[in-house]
């Protein structure tokens, strides 16, 4: 069979209980209908692991997928998926990640990697130019993340492999343990880097020569060429390639979405303290980005003096500077840049630790943290050297972090009482850095996301900017003002919907949100589909797109819905709703997210009573056996 020009033409199945590799043709109608990336992954997820499976079984699998414009010249083409039952919600779980992985893996000639099973003792994947092993890693096993790559590449001779790898926390099952891959890029959400543990799968490293094929490269060029300039000429274009999205700290805090004290407030005083112009100004080394980007978002920070010296860091989100600075009431940006490191290093995801050690800080304020419990740890608002160690605690799940490494949901059903109010999570996720309350479309993004708490499945920015003329030329005059109002509800499940179908599009092709399909707002339907037909040469149309991005939506929550999520699933802790902002920009404000649950279900062709896709809309979208299969399983 031939591939489509546009892809690698290799899924790798690797069975690692047999240690076995085999290779699967990349089918047009796969690439088709699919496209790769999170599209590949569901579709994979639904056909072979059943609800029954554990996330930490040898039965679950590890996706590791790209998409067809990724390693190519377009715009921040840089980005893969990994995909797996998530150990941390039970349910569907992917997290994407940016850098150089995913084009090398290409350049290597692997579109996509399917492992099961897992290894008696650690090995590695070693994918270069067209040969695929799996050697010992036992020597790697113990070392952190930026350990485990030096040693992969000094073993091979070789400064520009590339490595997605474990630290500590996956070696320990930490149910949110990250993987990272090179240059310090996360797949931070979902714990899948537990799934990698779970299997004695410490690293992949890749290293290739091919480039990617286009079926017609003089006009995708061209193309490419013109997105590129869009980007660079939009307005928004020279704060995030001065700051990233450290830049965002200010403006959200002044419009009062910056939780704080465990989402207690909505904006933090000492917000300019721990803002990008601070990281700027006092630690910034130099510029970073991904593959293709003209952006270059990515800042390498380093600590020179005092109580930090030495610690170094790059992708240093806005998330990371709220986990570890407003949302434990720390203004030392020092210690948020060794907070990062040290994650980094260990493979946690930084916002899921940062939620459960301010959930810690709660509980001991209200003094639901017993002696045993806390295990000799007193987590006090500010206290960023307690944080420091909890980091630790938490990798190695001992002391006070083996209880809260099982995340905020799991740690306060043990603790039991009040705990549970709070923990701030959606279906087990930790919620990130924006607020509900605040902006009305990110609380329906939180409950509706397909991963649990989530900002960007849908990451609807336009009225987060609140940028009218973003709304005029995407949508239309006619959805102004409301859409572009933060607290409007009109035409906000339109917008989450638009952006989760688009979103969906985006991690299976492989760019990135952030370069001008969601933020910037230059790149919508009708150019990927120019794109994806002058790369592949299949014929991609804004429809034919469209409907692809609602397939793959609609089949992770079909996959949700087998493990048991409905309507009652898709809520925020009641903090959301029964607490209003006292202060601050969004003062007064709650979220009305579950208000806006029937029209966006009705807008999906979901039931509206379980939230579940009916059969007629999964019959419309080409899903007839999935439709069977939800009705045998689910309904039955």
């Amino acid at each position: 069979m031939t591939s489509p020009e546009g892809y690698a033409g290799t899924i790798l199945r690797v069975d690692l209980s047999n240690r076995t590799i085999r290779r699967e043709d990349v089918s047009s109608d796969l690439a088709r209908t699919w496209l790769g990336g999170n599209g590949f992954g569901v579709k994979i997820l639904w056909d072979e692991v059943p609800a029954s499976v554990d996330a930490l079984s040898p039965e679950n699998l590890l996706i590791f997928a790209t998409g067809p414009l990724v390693g190519t010249p377009w715009p921040c083409s840089g980005r893969m998926e990994a995909i797996a039952k998530s150990p941390l919600t039970g349910i569907y779980g992917d997290s994407n990640c940016g850098g150089y992985l995913g084009p090398e893996l290409r350049f290597a000639g692997v579109d996509a990697l399917v492992i099961s099973g897992a290894a008696d003792r650690p090995v590695s994947l070693w994918l270069h130019d067209g040969v695929f092993e799996i050697e010992d890693a036992t020597h790697l096993w113990g070392l952190d993340t930026v350990e485990t790559e030096a040693a992969i590449r000094n073993s091979k001779g070789d400064q520009q492999i590339k490595v997605a790898c474990i630290g500590p926390a996956g070696e320990n099952l930490v149910p949110f343990a990250s993987i990272q891959a090179t240059p310090n890029r996360s797949f931070g959400r979902a714990g899948l880097g537990a799934v990698m543990g779970s299997k004695n799968l410490k690293a992949i490293a890749a290293r290739g020569r091919a480039r990617v094929p286009l079926a017609f490269p003089v006009e995708f060029s061209e193309l490419a060429r013109r997105m590129h300039q869009r980007i660079r000429a939009n307005d928004f274009y020279p704060g995030i390639a001065r700051h990233g999205t450290s830049g965002l700290v200010p403006i959200v805090n002044e419009t009062g979405r910056f939780p704080t004290r465990n989402f207690q407030r909505g904006e933090y005083a000492d917000a300019e303290l721990i803002d990008g112009e601070a990281l700027r100004n006092q630690y910034w080394v130099r510029d970073d980005g991904c593959f293709a980007c003209p952006i270059r978002c990515d800042k390498v920070f380093q600590v020179q003096e005092g109580e930090f010296a030495g610690a170094i860091t790059s992708s240093l989100e806005y998330e990371t500077l709220n986990s570890f600075g407003a949302a434990i009431e720390n203004s030392n940006l020092a210690s948020i840049i060794a907070a990062n490191e040290r994650c980094d290093r260990l493979g946690l995801d930084t916002i899921s630790t940062g939620r459960v050690i301010s959930f810690a800080m709660e509980l001991h304020e209200n003094g639901l943290l017993n002696e045993q419990l806390a295990a000799g740890t007193k987590p006090q608002w500010g206290d960023y050297r307690t944080a420091l160690s909890l980091i630790e605690l938490i990798a190695a799940r001992k002391g006070l972090g083996a209880l809260l490494s099982l995340g905020v949901r799991r740690a306060a059903e043990k603790i039991g009482g009040d705990a549970s109010l709070y923990a701030m999570e959606v279906k087990g996720m930790e919620i990130p850095a924006q607020d509900g309350r605040a902006q009305q479309s990110m609380g329906l993004a939180h409950i509706t996301s397909s991963r649990g708490a989530d900002h960007l499945k849908a990451f609807p920015t336009i009225d987060e900017t609140g940028y009218p003329h973003e709304v005029a030329r995407r949508y239309g005059q006619e959805f102004l003002p409301e859409m572009s109002d933060p607290q409007a509800l009109r035409y906000k499940p339109f917008l989450v919907m638009d952006g989760e179908d688009l979103g969906a599009v985006v991690d299976s092709v492989g760019i990135c949100k952030s370069g001008g399909t969601h933020v910037m707002a230059e790149i919508y339907w009708s150019e990927i589909a120019e794109g994806l037909t002058y790369a592949t040469g299949l014929p991609f149309t804004e429809i034919s797109l469209r409907t692809t991005g609602e397939r793959i939506t609609n089949l992770m929550r079909a996959y949700n819905a087998l493990h048991g999520i409905t309507r009652a699933d898709d809520r925020l802790p009641r903090r959301f709703v029964d607490e209003p902002f006292i202060a601050g920009g969004a003062k007064g404000q709650i979220a009305h997210a579950e208000e806006m649950l029937d029209e966006y279900y009705t807008l999906r062709g979901w039931d509206t009573r379980l939230g579940w896709p009916t059969t007629e809309t999964l019959e419309r979208l080409d899903l007839v056996d999935v439709a069977r299969r939800l009705k045998e399983e689910a309904h039955g």
